[in-house]
């Protein structure tokens, strides 16, 4: 990408897309494209197909998507494979069709097989049965990834796919319930400080294991993959650390300072036992996080402090 290459970032209101336009412009790129969902909705394909029409992107980072945690997955399944497939359909191939140079799809590490052999590599996709309690989310974004790959065996187009593990950080999602892991702890932790509440009742037994990545960790990798890699097959977005939720349940309560009890419902699903992406395909092509887990929970609770708005979304 030239610095003044005209780049559209869908979903930059989210917390991805968010931090895709702050290193964008970090780098010094100077001609960002955006739109509100309101200005445009993703889901209507005769409006995207306009649009880019229109302003004629040449590259775009595709990080707009319907999301939440096991709660809001479990509870509205047909919503969250609809919705999903449908904007990223629209939006690859409308891109397609106006000769976008170069797109970027941000998937989930989700789409890989509950029982996948850990660390998971790339190669194995499509190798064993979904995690039940995100399966139509991950459908969608497999389907997204496959379509990129099959427009480039098609068409010879350049379109990428990114595999971001677990993701934190500015302009995350604190809703109670329609929130990930991480987040939610966060703002449970802060309201039971702040109302003195002598103990705290978490998810399931605490033991899966999970990765986390600092989301302009994220933001930097995009960049770096926009102009750095070529590849029908995606590239897994990660530290390569894991912990427990128990420990990371543990960490925030330490960072937020709240000092009551933990304890654990063991009825409440726990999700996939094991999540940890293998990343040595990031670290070869050159590329590695910088933000190890305590700092970035401070400053995702330094940012959640200073936003009280988005606890309510």
């Amino acid at each position: 990408m030239e610095k003044n290459s005209k780049i559209y970032v869908a979903g930059h209101r989210g917390m991805v897309g968010s931090a895709i336009v702050r290193e964008l412009q970090r780098q010094g790129y100077t001609n960002i494209v955006t739109r509100t969902h309101k200005e445009l909705d993703l889901c209507r394909q005769e409006a995207v197909e306009k649009f880019f029409e229109e302003e004629k992107p040449e590259y775009v980072f595709l990080a707009a998507a319907k999301v939440g945690g096991i709660v809001a997955n479990q509870n509205a399944l047909a919503d969250f494979m609809y919705d999903n497939m449908i904007l990223e359909m629209n939006v690859i191939h409308a891109a397609w069709k106006n000769g976008v140079k170069k797109l970027e799809f941000l998937g989930s590490s989700c789409i890989y097989p509950r029982m996948a052999p850990q660390p998971m590599q790339e190669s194995c996709l499509l190798t064993g049965e979904l995690e039940k309690t995100n399966e139509a989310y991950a459908l969608a974004k497999i389907s997204g990834l496959k379509y990129c790959e099959f427009l480039n065996r098609q068409y010879g187009t350049d379109y990428i796919s990114v595999m971001p593990t677990n993701l934190y950080g500015p302009n995350d999602n604190y809703h109670p319930e329609h929130s990930h892991v991480l987040p939610a702890l966060i703002r449970r932790f802060h309201e039971a400080k702040v109302s003195g509440a002598k103990s705290v009742t978490c998810w399931g037994t605490g033991s899966p294991l999970r990765e986390f990545l600092y989301v302009d960790d994220l933001a930097n990798l995009c960049v770096f993959l926009m102009n750095n890699y070529s590849g029908n097959e995606t590239v897994n977005a990660g530290t390569g650390k894991e912990l427990t939720i128990k420990e990371l349940t543990e960490l925030v309560a330490k960072v937020i300072g709240y000092e009551g009890k933990i304890e654990w419902d063991s009825t409440r699903p726990d999700g996939t036992p094991r999540k940890l992406l293998d990343v040595s395909k990031a670290t070869k092509l050159g590329w590695t996080y910088k933000t190890e887990l305590e700092d970035g929970i401070r400053l995702a609770y330094k940012d959640f402090l200073e936003n009280p708005m988005r606890a309510e979304r």
